[in-house]
């Protein structure tokens, strides 16, 4: 690919059945690999992949992707109450799903990830009528949603300027 595309900044997509031979692929190639943070919070929450403090360097970290919830949707409709406690746990605060999506795009800006990748839906505090994807689904309500014009506001970029200056991004 280096040869005929250049130097392109791929990321490897190592999400779902990881093998011994993806992880020595990705590090063979230095493909930086994908860690989502709505994985993290399992009963496996403290030894789990997906949760920051595992987190090293050649790594890329989502809220979600375009194929999960928004992390508001996440929250109201799939978080179990276990996974809930789990979250409160982690930030040391109770949350709830107004708060929530701002309290983890902050700890993925904290977190020694390469890149911070945050959708817009997220970023926007939106619920679940915004989300992008249901994989497997043929349904009329995948790749609709839309930004908005005026959705985006200097509120929002102040957010994320701030964040980018307070951890160093």
């Amino acid at each position: 690919m280096k040869r005929r595309l250049g130097h392109l900044p791929f990321i490897a997509e190592d999400l779902g059945d990881l093998t011994d031979d993806v992880c020595r692929l990705r590090k063979r190639w230095a493909l930086p690999g994908m860690k989502v943070l709505q994985f993290a919070f399992g009963r496996d929450m403290p030894v789990s992949g997906f949760i920051p403090h595992h987190y090293t360097a050649d790594f890329f970290s989502y809220t979600g992707t375009h194929d999960n919830n928004t992390v508001r949707g996440w929250y109201r409709h799939e978080l179990s109450a276990g996974g809930r406690r789990r979250v409160n746990a982690y930030l040391g605060q109770n949350v709830n799903e107004e708060n929530l999506p701002f309290k983890l795009i902050r700890l993925l800006y904290a977190s020694v990830a390469g890149a911070v990748i945050i959708p817009v839906q997220d970023l926007l505090g939106l619920d679940e009528n915004a989300r992008m994807n249901r994989p497997g689904s043929v349904s009329s309500q995948n790749w609709v949603w839309r930004l908005k014009k005026g959705q985006l506001t200097a509120r929002h970029a102040g957010v994320l300027r701030e964040y980018a200056a307070l951890y160093d991004r």
